[in-house]
């Protein structure tokens, strides 16, 4: 699998979308996790930037970049989240929300008419490979195949498009997803190999990292799938200084050494140079198919 290796660098050109990390809260316990943000405490004692100031953030990013990704913790535990997505939506971007879908169904008439993409992190078909991930709700209860087919189906009769993203551990990496995807039928299926960030997930992710010829082989069991959907193999060197990312305290962050580095937040210095502080490779970016077809904002 080929590893896309130009050198992050401050500055230079924006990608087309940005992940907001709006919310430190989740109310899941993926081991592997690596935006656990327990390193914005200090900052940030809740976690959250107030209601007022993460609108005004969510506009300047909007305004900047053609798509907004909102993510988490769980994006959807913030009680103004709506608020959020409409206000993207109004400046004309893309919006998309990255969850893991224990709330979606119960807040969907909130988004529907504003939200263009919902990205849902599913990790297996089996219950207890997601319990042995840490991905259920409290550490405790996974969702169910069918609670991932309501979501699908509810979005698609909004005409909200699907995406699915799946860490590949050494847990599943023998797993075949390909009978859930094709129940679903998502838009872009993305695998990613689990990614070590230090302050983040540290020793709890060790158990869990699959060796090179253990994730070649799920994506290549899986390459079938490329005639169905738009398939996205990410291995570590793939997402390190290639994405966009906001903290939340309002702060452009990147991981080229393996850590969170932050910017000064955009509130207070200004987007383009809190950019400035940032490393980011396009070339990177732009090999791991981060340019995709995102559509237009409805």
């Amino acid at each position: 699998m080929p590893s896309h290796t130009a050198a992050p660098s401050p500055g230079g050109s924006k990608p087309p979308s940005v992940n907001f990390h709006l919310w430190k809260p989740c109310d899941m316990r993926c081991r592997y996790c690596f935006a656990v943000f327990d390193d914005v405490l200090p900052v940030l004692p809740r976690g959250h930037l107030a209601k007022e100031d993460a609108l005004e953030v969510t506009r300047r990013l909007a305004r900047a970049f053609r798509k907004v990704s909102f993510a988490g913790g769980e994006p959807l535990l913030c009680p103004w989240f709506p608020e959020l997505v409409q206000a993207a939506k109004a400046e004309g971007a893309v919006t998309m929300i990255v969850t893991n879908g224990g709330r979606f169904l119960e807040r969907f008439h909130e988004l529907a008419g504003s939200l263009d993409w919902v990205a849902v992190s599913i990790d297996s078909a089996s219950e207890a490979t997601h319990l042995s991930h840490g991905r259920a709700l409290r550490g405790r209860t996974p969702l169910t195949p069918a609670h991932y087919q309501q979501i699908a189906a509810r979005a698609a009769a909004a005409g909200i498009r699907l995406k699915v993203n799946t860490v590949v551990t050494l847990v599943n990496a023998g797993e075949d997803l390909a009978p859930l995807l094709r129940a679903l039928r998502p838009a872009r299926w993305k695998a990613l190999r689990v990614l070590p960030v230090r302050g983040q997930n540290d020793e709890r992710v060790e158990p869990l990292i699959c060796s090179d010829a253990q994730f070649q082989g799920f994506i290549e069991r899986h390459r079938a799938l490329a005639a169905e959907l738009d398939l996205a193999a990410e291995d570590n060197d793939d997402m390190r200084g290639s994405y966009a990312m906001v903290d939340p305290a309002g702060r452009f962050f990147d991981n080229v050494e393996g850590e969170h580095r932050y910017s000064a937040p955009i509130l207070q210095s200004g987007l383009e140079a809190a950019w400035s502080e940032v490393r980011f490779s396009m070339e990177r970016f732009l090999g791991r198919g981060g340019d995709y077809d995102f559509g237009s904002s409805r």
